[in-house]
């Protein structure tokens, strides 16, 4: 299985993201110096695809799948794709406030830790659905490390299309997220562009 090891803040520094939206409160002291160097169209693309695949943590040929998928689905495209990126289960999991990053999301799925309607999935990207109930499976619920997480994470916002309880480690997708309710910092339209060449 490919993973990605780019060191994340020096990555954030290239791609000109803030930390905050990987889930670290980490800042970087350094600066990216480009003097006087314009990017091209395609670079402003590209930039945005990496930006999108670096946050939900997706390689190359899976976020192309995706994007193949938003293509099919009715509806703009652009759109589309950060719907079903937003519906994979480590970032739900991420959103439920079950991990601090996404990384460790996607950790918490793969040790079989999580339950989506009563049955242990260990699939990161494992698409969720309206109606489905998340929790941490039982005999892991007692662990330091959620209690650690849930303090960690105690003060960050649970999206209006999920519903937590913090206290059984419990969450509930209400509804699929719309484009407004994703705050993610990418133009997803200049992905569809590249894309479409």
């Amino acid at each position: 299985m490919a993973v990605n090891r780019t060191p994340v803040l020096k990555r954030c520094r290239a791609l000109d993201l803030d930390p905050g939206y990987l889930g670290l409160n980490k800042k970087s002291n350094r600066s990216l110096k480009r003097t006087n160097r314009k990017v091209s169209e395609y670079g402003l693309q590209l930039r945005e695809k990496q930006k999108a695949k670096f946050i939900y943590g997706v390689l190359e040929k899976p976020f192309r799948n995706y994007y193949e998928r938003a293509d099919r689905m009715k509806g703009q495209t652009g759109e589309n794709l950060m719907v079903l990126l937003e519906r994979r289960l480590d970032n739900v999991i991420f959103r439920l406030g079950f991990a601090r990053t996404r990384r460790e999301a996607r950790q918490v799925v793969c040790h079989k830790q999580v339950q989506v309607n009563g049955k242990c999935v260990n699939v990161p990207s494992y698409l969720i659905k309206a109606g489905d109930v998340i929790e941490i499976r039982e005999k892991c619920k007692g662990s330091q490390r959620y209690k650690d997480i849930i303090e960690a994470a105690g003060d960050r916002l649970v999206p209006a299309w999920l519903t937590v309880d913090q206290e059984a480690l419990k969450g509930t997708v209400n509804a699929f997220p719309t484009r407004e309710e994703i705050d993610v910092p990418v133009n997803e339209m200049l992905i569809v562009e590249l894309y479409s060449k």
